[in-house]
């Protein structure tokens, strides 16, 4: 079944890593819970930590236009 369409607009950024972690990305992503690749597993745990340190008041967070 496809992912509804994402309704926030996106950026694309580029990331550089070891060989290490990519091949660990693509090992968790291909239990299909963090995602179908290595790029979609980091996004994935990319905003599970950002998250983490927001609930610590480590790092801000989100900001909302006033509507």
């Amino acid at each position: 079944m496809p992912r509804p369409k994402n309704t926030t607009e996106t950026v694309q950024i580029t990331l550089s890593t070891t060989k290490q972690v990519k091949e660990l990305l693509e090992n968790l992503s291909k239990t299909g819970f963090y995602g179908k690749n290595a790029a979609d597993t980091a996004h994935v745990l990319l905003k599970e930590k950002i998250r983490d340190l927001q609930k610590d008041g480590q790092a801000p967070g989100p900001s909302y236009p006033n509507e």
